[in-house]
């Protein structure tokens, strides 16, 4: 990017950057700042292309693929159950592509800015901590916000139930570029290290199942695949245990959410002791009572499905219906909602992407054995970030909730950021 006046370098390049250091906090407070600020960015990146003549900045492979499955989602929408919330959602997703090819570009600019986004999530992080621990022990947090549930810890995010998997979603992205920033024996490294261990310990407290399902698989996966992280992750991972087993014998409340309850719901205590007269739930009655509904929305629907969006609209359905329990707002697994949602055309594209993953994690694997890399360890925690999302054995949000695709897309610029430089060296 070429700037010909300090106005167009604002405009195109330092507004841009601090709005995007400034998504951490934006996704504390709910969807609408962190929106508006992916808008803007796009927006703002399209005017310079235009402005500029520039358009090689889309002429990739990535962004051909994201293209090839926007159309297709406006497609369905058009042709498929058509309502002005679902044409809204397909039409506007349109702006995480660009998104996406902004950011890569802007750290083409000046890399620097990285830093800025790490003292953002750092502050973010250290907020959260002290706030949740602080919710935690004394019952509410430090505004006086109480918690609907008081087996869950919410703090900022107050009704919304999402602070273990705001932690567990950004948790990888900023242990990753603590690893760039920092060096390791800088001591302030050690206070990044106490960072890590209590955010663990705190997304276990927040009651989150499948937050900490995520932060472990981030966890194993980075233990697996990175060069020089092992010692150092396992480190972390095993103290934020040991925090958790010690907080659990002080208040057993979180442990009886994550561990119990879980149990309980799968009726897997009763199952084992009378597997004749009981049934196993997939993680509840009412999840699988979801997938099922989706899967014979599917089997109704398959080349299309019933539209994007619209499993709410048709759950309630007596033909789709397998109890009370049936109807959400999705299904609360990505696979099975696109599955239903957009057919087999539209399940295509997520399972391209889960081979492709798949395909350069198994390469990095056999570079790995014979005593190379193919990935650096800044990127394969960029990749445990992704895994997260691509992990189809998990209750998930909507695929289509913008909180949810603004935390994904944050990964997406660094890691082809990083490939570029790589290749370039």
């Amino acid at each position: 990017m070429i700037f010909s006046s300090t106005n167009e370098k604002f405009i195109f390049y330092t507004f841009p950057v601090a709005l995007f250091s400034l998504i951490p906090f934006f996704l504390i407070t709910g969807p609408f700042l962190s929106d508006l600020s992916v808008s803007l960015i796009s927006l703002l990146f399209l005017g310079y292309c235009i402005k500029k003549k520039k358009f090689s900045y889309f002429n990739n492979k990535y962004f051909y693929f994201f293209s090839a499955f926007w159309i297709y989602l406006i497609i369905n929408t058009l042709f498929n159950n058509f309502n002005l919330d679902s044409l809204k959602i397909s039409f506007f997703f349109f702006r995480y592509g660009v998104f996406v090819i902004a950011i890569f570009a802007l750290l083409n600019v000046d890399s620097k800015f990285i830093k800025y986004f790490f003292y953002c999530i750092f502050i973010s992080f250290t907020a959260l901590i002290l706030d949740g621990f602080y919710e935690y022990f004394v019952g509410e947090n430090i505004l006086g916000w109480n918690n609907a549930e008081s087996a869950r810890i919410s703090s900022f995010f107050r009704d919304e139930q999402v602070l273990g998997s705001y932690l567990s979603r950004l948790w990888p992205i900023f242990f990753g570029i603590s690893i760039f920033v920092i060096k390791e024996k800088n001591k302030i490294f050690l206070i990044f290290i106490s960072i890590f261990i209590l955010s663990e310990a705190l997304i276990f407290l927040s009651g989150d199942r499948a937050a900490f399902f995520n932060i472990n698989l981030s966890a194993i996966f980075v233990i697996l695949f990175s060069q020089k992280l092992l010692k150092l992750r396992l480190t972390i991972l095993f103290a934020s245990i040991l925090s958790i087993i010690i907080i659990s014998f002080i208040n057993p409340a979180a442990k009886e959410r994550v561990i119990d309850q879980t149990i309980m719901q799968m009726n897997l205590k009763k199952t084992i002791e009378n597997p004749i007269n009981n049934k196993l739930y997939i993680f509840s009655k009412e999840h699988t009572h979801h997938y099922i509904t989706a899967y014979k929305m599917y089997l109704d629907n398959k080349i299309l499905g019933v539209g994007v969006k619209n499993f709410r609209k048709f759950c309630s359905n007596k033909k789709y219906e397998v109890s009370s329990s049936s109807c959400a707002s999705h299904p609360h697994n990505s696979y099975i909602q696109v599955l239903s949602e957009t057919g087999i055309v539209g399940f295509l594209f997520l399972l391209t992407v889960l081979i492709y993953f798949c395909k350069y994690v198994l390469k990095h694997l056999i570079f790995k054995i014979k005593g190379k890399y193919y990935f650096s360890d800044f990127e394969i925690c960029i990749l445990s970030g992704i895994a997260i999302y691509l992990w189809p054995i998990i209750p998930t949000g909507n695929v289509f909730s913008n909180w949810l695709n603004i935390a994904l897309i944050l990964n997406l610029p660094f890691l082809l950021w990083s490939r570029k430089q790589i290749r370039n060296n």
